[in-house]
């Protein structure tokens, strides 16, 4: 009598933190989205006639 008390109450235990689920998560809500390092824009300035300047001649 004793262990089925003690299974009922380990159960009523587990129903209550484990019972129902948690509340949906959007995968909207999951993504961050940010660069992954800030821009620099001397490196967006490249300069094709600098470069045959520099290393073709």
């Amino acid at each position: 009598m004793q262990e089925e008390e003690q299974a009922d109450t380990a159960e009523a235990g587990r129903r209550a933190r484990f019972g129902a689920l948690p509340e949906r998560v959007r995968p909207q809500d999951t993504v961050e989205e940010r660069p992954a390092i800030p821009r620099d824009p001397a490196r967006d300035a490249y300069d094709p006639d600098e470069f045959a300047v520099r290393y073709g001649l």
